[in-house]
């Protein structure tokens, strides 16, 4: 039996392949043992708990931990043996690079998980985790880049000239590319900012409409007349950008001008009689209420109230019924609402 166990081949006896397969063999039931035991017992506690960092850790494991858990197993098998020079050396650099692949995946994976899961617990999370895409590619690339330098670190390749070499190409790129660089940051200006999201009204100069999507170049908005708008991200962050989806109330100011031929009482009547309008109404606060100026043909009167509302069919359905209720209300007492008008006095010269 000793005989048999001390053949060589290929530069090991037996006894050193049935040691290494014999690794193998352990290694890969105890890392079946864990996935089957182990991690089935966590998934069913993670089910159970509201929190998402639990399924961020069992994902993990099952992304990078049991893919690594099983290299090792067979690094530590075949190290095991007496190998040749070339051969230890290609399976030193296959281990950096399936090393670097898990590290670099669960660094990304982990920083995109993060960066979901705040937003996600925002107001509309769904729709702003939608708006990631553009940033998840910037953030992969970024950490994947960061990854190669180590290997190549890693490899003996000298880190110093590829570094500096990069440099001098991001250079030339930022210098081609530097309306997309600015529409980029101000991207990044209007994610972190957030002076308008998905689904906010606003107004930019003369446009008008709904955020649907904001991308890395360019933000799309839906006008009311119902075609689509496209901004660049730059323009956007440039601009004086109204947002009608922040604003809690608003304030209506109106005026109204009556005949000269209005009586004093009449027009002391007036203020206390639209007040009583706009009061009559909920969701309303009044402001004030005044006989402002004299005109060329009118007497005219300013009133100021706000709707507590950002709606705005609520407020134009506030600001109807008050009218209406106005103009009912001067009809029954005999009230004229003032137009241009002009009264020419004639005087009849006598014959001599």
């Amino acid at each position: 039996m000793e005989e048999f166990l001390n053949q060589t081949f290929w530069g090991n006896n037996i006894q050193a392949y049935i040691i290494a397969a014999g690794i193998l063999i352990i290694g890969v039931i105890l890392v079946k043992i864990l996935q089957k035991i182990v991690l089935f017992r966590l998934k069913k506690w993670a089910e159970k708990t509201e929190t998402t960092i639990d399924d961020l850790l069992i994902k993990t494991i099952e992304k990078s931990l049991i893919p690594l858990l099983y290299y090792g197993i067979f690094y530590s098998a075949i190290t095991s043996l007496t190998l040749h020079n070339r051969v230890s050396r290609i399976i030193e650099v296959a281990s950096l690079f399936i090393v670097t692949f898990f590290i670099v995946r669960f660094i990304s994976s982990t920083i995109m998980f993060s960066i979901t899961y705040f937003i996600k617990k925002q107001e509309r999370g769904e729709e702003k985790a939608r708006q990631l895409r553009g940033m998840t590619v910037l953030i992969n690339i970024f950490v994947w880049v960061i990854g190669l330098v180590f290997l190549m670190d890693n490899l003996g390749f000298d880190i110093s000239a590829v570094i500096a070499g990069l440099g001098i190409g991001g250079i030339a790129i930022a210098l081609a590319a530097q309306t997309i660089l600015g529409d980029l940051f101000s991207y990044f200006v209007i994610f972190f900012d957030r002076p308008f999201e998905v689904g906010d009204f606003i107004t930019v100069q003369d446009k008008v409409g709904t955020v649907e999507y904001t991308g890395i170049k360019t933000t799309r908005v839906r006008a009311l007349t119902g075609e689509q708008l496209v901004f660049s991200n730059t323009d956007l962050t440039n601009s004086r950008i109204h947002n009608f989806k922040k604003m809690q109330e608003r304030r209506v100011v109106f005026k109204l001008g009556v005949v000269y031929q209005t009586t004093a009482a009449q027009l002391e009547e007036i203020p206390k009689l639209v007040r009583g309008i706009i009061e009559s109404h909920n969701d309303v606060r009044f402001d004030r209420g005044h006989f402002a100026t004299f005109s060329d043909f009118s007497l005219n009167f300013e009133f100021v109230y706000f709707v507590i509302s950002s709606e705005y069919l609520i407020y134009m359905d506030t600001q109807q019924s008050i009218n209406l209720q106005i103009y009912k209300e001067f009809e029954k007492r005999g009230i004229e609402f003032a137009y241009p008008t002009q009264t020419l006095y004639l005087n009849k010269e006598e014959k001599s």
